[in-house]
């Protein structure tokens, strides 16, 4: 047997934090399959769902080498680019189809995953068998302030519907075509919540380098470092695979929640947006098992900042030019309160550098609480 497949390196590929989602590859093919004979919905839903797990794995392993070898400038757009991307093609196709409520579920289901089951399950299985972990607070408190800066973005176009005599949108309706000044609010926004976030790239990776870079190696992650013809041509190919599951996926999702029995709302909310970070939220819990915190709360907390600075600024702007009419900043009260509560515990959690397994259990009940009642709603 040769070394490159010994039981010893093939338990490393699939427990490293990023082979075990290659697992899943036979599920494009199936679910590519199914989808042209017309199979059932609910079959096809979850075909394309385990199939978009893999190809999300290989586009950020490929964007991980491209930014290792264009250094911290470049890399950092290149992560910007594509750190997201599954959730934002996905999020693509449900908006040239007019699904806008699915586009914002799959926004807030992001977010909150993210922020509470992902920096969950780091704390407990970081901290299990360890008094505390530490991570650089500075960091998480930087990307926690930029959520905040989101959240004050949601809910002061709520307050100007409501006082114009307007309504918020109840949860899970069809997308309305709001006035013309909401939309036009929301674009304004947009731009600015796109300008804070690059603003946040480059002080993360220019002016406070050494604060959100400490001494954490991937040298147990990537084992050897892929060529540049490599990363661009499976990134390329991952792209592709990407579209072509993420458009099946949401040509499926509303008969497939009708068919188990939940809303296209609740399906969004949960399962699509736990699908399109699967191997991003792995890696995170895997980092943290190791006491490489910062790398875990950096995936957990920075990607909600994505999500909510980059992801939705950027659907925004491209509604524009795609689909039936604009998405408008504006979300129901459980939605906005949902996310608030989320982002001010996430906040106090990491203020002060260290994390404790009890932490992460009180961070999964408010997951599991707010999933009960976007169930019953």
């Amino acid at each position: 047997m040769s070394e490159a497949t010994s039981p010893t390196n093939l338990r490393q590929f699939l427990f490293s934090g990023q082979g075990w989602p290659y697992l899943l590859v036979p599920f494009i093919a199936v679910a590519i399959v199914l989808d042209q004979i017309g199979a059932n919905s609910t079959i096809i839903f979850f075909s394309s769902a385990l199939g978009v797990v893999p190809t999300a794995a290989l586009m950020g392993r490929a964007t991980e080498e491209l930014a290792h070898r264009a250094g911290p400038g470049i890399g950092g757009l290149l992560n910007v680019t594509f750190g997201n991307a599954p959730e934002l093609i996905i999020a693509l196709f449900a908006l040239n189809k007019g699904l806008q409520e699915v586009v914002k579920a799959s926004i807030i289901g992001s977010i909150l995953g993210n922020l509470l089951l992902v920096m969950g399950a780091a704390f407990l299985i970081g901290g299990w068998g360890r008094e505390r972990n530490k991570f650089v607070a500075e960091a998480a408190s930087a990307q926690a302030t930029m959520l905040l800066l989101a959240v004050v973005a949601l809910i002061l176009p709520a307050m100007f519907l409501l006082a114009r005599g307007g309504e918020l949108p109840q949860l899970g309706d069809e997308a309305t075509n709001f006035p013309s000044s909401v939309e036009h609010m929301s674009f304004a926004v947009a731009i600015v919540l796109l300008c804070s976030y690059f603003a946040g790239l480059w002080f993360s990776l220019k002016t406070h380098r050494d604060v959100f870079n400490p001494d954490t190696e991937h040298e147990d992650v990537a084992a050897q470092a892929w060529s540049l013809r490599k990363s661009i041509g499976l990134l390329a190919m991952a792209g592709v695979a990407v579209g072509v599951m993420s458009e099946i996926l949401v040509g499926s999702i509303e008969e497939a929640s009708e068919g188990i029995g939940l809303s296209p709302f609740f399906v969004s909310l949960i399962i699509v947006a736990i699908v399109g970070n699967a191997a991003e939220h792995w890696v995170a819990v895997y980092f943290a098992a190791r006491n490489k915190m910062d790398i875990a709360i950096a995936i957990a907390i920075g990607s909600s900042a994505q999500i909510a600075l980059f992801v939705m600024p950027v659907l925004v702007l491209l509604s524009f030019v795609i689909g039936p009419f604009p998405l408008s900043l504006e979300f129901s009260g459980l939605e906005l309160g949902a996310i608030l509560l989320a982002v001010l515990i996430a906040s106090h959690v990491s203020q002060d550098g260290e994390s404790t397994w009890f932490e992460g259990v009180q961070l999964l009940a408010v997951y599991v609480v707010l999933g009960v009642v976007f169930y019953f709603v």
